[in-house]
Order: C-alpha cells, then sequence, then structure tokens
C-alpha cells in the first residue's frame, strides 16, 4: 500500500566527487517522470528512467542530480576567434563613427564574454554505475516514506467503509418501513376524506404497491454491498488506486440513487452521510498508487 506523495535522497561523497539524487513525487494518473540534471548526464536519462519504473507505478516525479567534481585535473580553454572579430569590429565602428579612442587590447579582449571558453567538463561515464546505484537507493527511501504515508491512508479509508457499511445497514432496516408506514398514513387520509363510506381497498393496495416500487432501493443496497466487499479486496493489491478510483464512482452511483429514489426523512439523513463518507473515501484514494 503506497501513496503516491514521498520523498527520498541518496548521496555519495568520496575523493573529491560529491553526487546526490533527490526524488520526490505527488498525485498524477500515470507515470510522469520530469529529471533535471547537468548535461554531461543526459544520456543517462532513459536508464534512471527504467530504474525509477521499477519502483512507482504512477504520479508525477521530479528528480534531481547534482553533481560536484572537486578533483585536480588538467583543464583547457577554447578561444573563439569568431567572437573576438565581432567584438573588435564593433570597437573599430565606434572609433570611425563616433571619434571614440580605440582602446580594445588582447588582454581586454580576452576577458569579454564568450571569447574564452574553460573546458572543465568531466568524463562522467565513469560514474553511471555510481549514479543508477544512487537512483535506486533514493527511490528505495522515497518508498520507505510512501508506504508509512499509504499505510495511514488505508486505516484512515478501511474506517470510513466501515461506517459506509453501518450506514447502509441502517438504510435496509428503515427502507421496508416507509412503505408500511406509508400505507398507515394513505389509509387514514382516505378513511378521514370519505367519513365512513366504503372504499375500494384494492386501489389502496394498488397504489401502496406502485409507491414501494417506486422507492424500492433494494438492487441499490445490493450492489453497495457487493461493492464494499471488492473495496477491501482490492485494497491490498500493489497499484491498487485507479481500481478504486473506478469503483469509487460506482459507490457515487448507488448513493446518489438512494437520496434520488427516497422519500423519508431518515433515509435521506443517512443517505447524505453516505455520500459524505464515500467523497472523503474517494478523495484518499486519488492519493494511491
Amino acid at each position: 500500500m503506497l501513496s503516491m506523495t514521498g520523498y527520498g535522497k541518496a548521496e555519495y561523497n568520496e575523493n573529491g566527487v560529491q553526487l546526490v539524487v533527490e526524488i520526490k513525487t505527488v498525485n498524477n494518473r500515470n507515470f510522469d517522470l520530469n529529471a533535471k540534471m547537468p548535461r554531461a548526464f543526459l544520456e543517462f536519462e532513459n536508464a534512471i528512467r527504467k530504474v525509477v519504473a521499477e519502483y512507482v507505478l504512477r504520479g508525477r516525479i521530479d528528480l534531481f542530480v547534482n553533481f560536484a567534481d572537486k578533483r585536480e585535473k588538467e583543464g583547457s580553454v577554447e578561444l573563439n576567434l569568431e567572437k573576438a572579430k565581432a567584438y573588435l569590429t564593433a570597437a573599430k565602428s565606434l572609433n570611425e563613427n563616433l571619434n571614440v579612442e580605440n582602446d580594445l587590447t588582447a588582454s581586454v579582449l580576452l576577458r569579454m564574454p564568450e571569447v574564452l571558453t574553460e573546458n572543465t567538463v568531466a568524463d562522467v561515464k565513469e560514474f553511471e554505475e555510481v549514479l543508477l546505484e544512487l537512483v535506486k537507493k533514493a527511490c528505495e527511501n522515497l518508498n520507505l516514506m510512501r508506504k508509512v504515508e499509504g499505510e495511514k491512508l488505508c486505516a484512515d479509508m478501511l474506517a470510513r467503509i466501515d461506517n459506509i457499511s453501518s450506514l447502509r445497514e441502517k438504510i435496509k432496516e428503515r427502507a421496508p418501513k416507509v412503505a408500511l408506514e406509508y400505507k398507515e398514513k394513505l389509509k387514514n387520509r382516505i378513511e378521514e376524506a370519505l367519513s365512513g363510506v366504503q372504499y375500494d381497498e384494492t386501489r389502496l393496495l394498488n397504489e401502496v404497491a406502485f409507491y414501494t416500487d417506486k422507492v424500492n432501493i433494494d438492487e441499490e443496497l445490493t450492489r453497495l454491498s457487493s461493492h464494499i466487499e471488492q473495496f477491501k479486496s482490492i485494497l491490498p493489491q500493489k497499484g491498487c488506486g485507479k481500481k478504486l478510483d473506478f469503483l469509487m464512482q460506482e459507490f457515487n452511483r448507488e448513493s446518489n440513487t438512494i437520496c434520488s429514489k427516497s422519500n423519508d426523512v431518515e433515509v435521506t439523513s443517512y443517505a447524505l452521510a453516505l455520500k459524505n463518507e464515500i467523497e472523503k473515501v474517494r478523495e484518499q484514494v486519488q492519493n494511491l498508487e
């Protein structure tokens, strides 16, 4: 049972090399990985994606790679002649058109932006194995956090499912009494209106039968019971979020039908409480992987 929200980190710090991998996840219907890393590490992106996919089924995933190499190494510089010529041409133009002294020297020119480029990019191929191990470790730490959060969600949802089951039982107990009360009320009204005049009791029974059929919610209560059992069986499964999300739509459909058929204050009260619990479970399901 994993939540879709979590954070994990792993780092390597040896011989002047520091490599840090951080990963965080939030809710999303699909697997959406956004990796931010130094350009030199871009060649490893597909390998990183495969590793993360082994630990995370779905969610918005932000992965950060930070790299620092403080080892002593030979450096080199690269001269951009085209950029230097452009600066020189601009200086000459100022001298000729604005009568401004051209004091552009080689030392000044070398300090101009992009004329000299320091070539200190490390060969990171040697760190591929370390990087992927760090990604695995960060994902493992992420899932430890997601598991703790998932267990809390699970406990909360099961408690609410028990509330839903309890409300269903109350509705089931109350529903048959509604038709009987309607029959008595209708009978009393007819007798009061006719003041002792004989009436066709068959018509009364037909009217009661029609009303009973109209407000009957046996099918909805049966399906609701089935949904409750399905919820409990699906919840322990890996990657249950999408299945439960669909199932909660079915929960909601049954509660809406019960509300629309209800012509009784008590049943309506229970049904509204039922809808409220279902909505809370649905919100929690959105956080499950």
